[in-house]
């Protein structure tokens, strides 16, 4: 048997090193859990908020008179700040800590959630999102370092998709809002706001829950956290290893299609090319993220077992390049696409976000996903307001929803792309220089605070 398929032992499953690398007073497994069960619980709260304005997007269009273009500048401006922003949050969790930098980051967030709901304005509505923006991808990406901390070669990819799966079913509780929440939506568009400002408030709780509980395993075990770097030489973030820029392209290109075509033009889309009612087109997108909070935790375990990282990538951004043509030159049912979206979705976020410890020394992590956040963001910023503005220059509507096919287009390139980058990654990853990424048990850098 080789070792790429070999079973996982209980060396597996410490950080990587060895069994040495254990703290000799570590917390136990059910701290560790707990932590993770928070915040998670944070990130449903944080996903929520992000995903409230896909099912308003009609309200807003039909009772606000906002074109499609400001409804995508609504995600727009959320990704807009963190073309900068997130790579200074990234830095501020290396410098100050996970626990302060996720509470500090979820307080920002309720903010922009409330002014994001008090006002009719346009302007008033961007500026909420604007600054909700400001603190959500910076708070992802201290809970991913929290992550990262906490469970590097104990079983990392599981409890990425644990902490992804209970995420996203923020996002499907955001998308069945219009059903489970019919009330508010009957009464207007304000209502599901302040919804998603209460959603993002629970967030905070639990934000403050972790505080607590990082803080007093603080005074009881060895938690063995990284010093933070002495200075912050920029030149550096040019020197990652050439394995963590494919992972950044493959996260960009990915992102880029999920989350505009997902979170801001799907339901619409549904509506005006399918005949769905709002409701129905709010579940069939629901159905994506509904897949993927049972399937996420299972493809990050079956990494964690049988490798093959950059090859399940690969797969899962080819079938998302396929579900754009099944939208744009077939009747084909829309749970096939639904389905490949789902799988997609699934597979490549689970795999992803736990490569990056093991390409990154430890006292870097915070600005190594920090820096892809803020690439990512780049992309988000760009896409979304090209998918709108795709839209309105074409006509598209429910009286013509062929002027959608430009937008399906671009997304189905921008997935041939993060093909590529999975291909190259495999490429390196199976070569001398790799990490071994494409075995149970990467080589890792973060026990390296170099």
């Amino acid at each position: 048997m080789s070792d790429d398929s070999r079973a996982v032992t209980p060396n597996d499953l410490q950080p990587p090193g060895g069994t040495d690398a254990l703290p000799a007073n570590a917390p136990p497994g059910l701290m560790r859990w707990s932590v993770l069960i928070l915040v998670s619980l944070a990130m449903f709260g944080n996903y929520y908020a992000y995903d409230s304005i896909g099912p308003l997007a009609d309200h807003l269009q039909r009772l606000l008179g906002f074109s499609d273009t400001q409804i995508g500048t609504l995600n727009a401006i959320y990704s807009f700040p963190n073309i900068i922003m997130v790579l200074i949050g990234g830095i501020i969790v290396d410098r100050v800590g996970t626990r302060l930098a996720t509470m500090l980051f979820a307080g920002i967030c309720v903010l922009g959630t409330v002014l994001t709901a008090i006002s009719p304005s346009f302007v008033v509505m961007a500026l909420g999102r604007l600054l909700f923006g400001l603190g959500a991808e910076s708070m992802i990406v201290a809970i991913t370092v929290v992550l990262g901390q906490w469970f590097v070669g104990r079983q990392l990819g599981f409890a990425f998709g644990i902490n992804l799966s209970i995420a996203r079913a923020g996002s499907y509780a955001a998308d069945v809002s219009p059903i489970v929440a019919k009330p508010l939506y009957d009464a207007g568009w304000q209502p599901p706001l302040w919804l998603a400002a209460a959603m993002m408030a629970a967030a905070l709780v639990a934000a403050i829950a972790y505080f607590g509980l990082e803080r007093s395993a603080e005074k009881r075990y060895d938690l063995a956290r990284p010093e933070p770097p002495d200075r912050i030489v920029w030149g550096d973030l040019l020197r990652f290893d050439r394995s963590y820029w494919y992972v950044v392209g493959l996260c960009v290109t990915f992102y880029a299609v999920i989350f505009p075509f997902r979170s801001t033009f799907a339901i619409k889309y549904f509506q005006h090319a399918h005949g769905l009612s709002l409701q129905d087109a709010g579940a069939m997108n629901s159905y994506v993220f509904l897949a993927a909070i049972f399937a996420t935790p299972l493809f990050g375990l079956l990494a964690d077992k049988v490798g093959h990282r950059a090859l399940l990538m690969a797969a899962g951004t080819f079938l998302l390049f396929i579900t754009f043509p099944l939208f744009a030159y077939t009747g084909a049912d829309l749970w096939v696409s639904t389905v490949f979206i789902g799988i997609a979705f699934s597979l490549v976020p689970a795999i992803l976000w736990p490569a990056v410890p093991y390409l990154v020394s430890a006292n870097r992590l915070g600005t190594a996903y920090g820096l892809m956040t803020m690439l990512q963001n780049i992309g988000l910023t760009l896409i979304n307001l090209s998918a709108g503005y795709l839209n309105d220059a074409n006509g598209a509507g429910a009286d013509n929803p062929a002027g959608y096919t430009p937008m399906l287009w671009m997304f189905g390139l921008l997935s041939l792309f993060g093909f590529v980058f999975a291909a190259m990654l495999r490429k390196r990853e199976t070569g001398p220089d790799g990490h071994h990424l494409e075995k149970p048990q990467p080589r890792s850098k973060l026990i390296d605070a170099a």
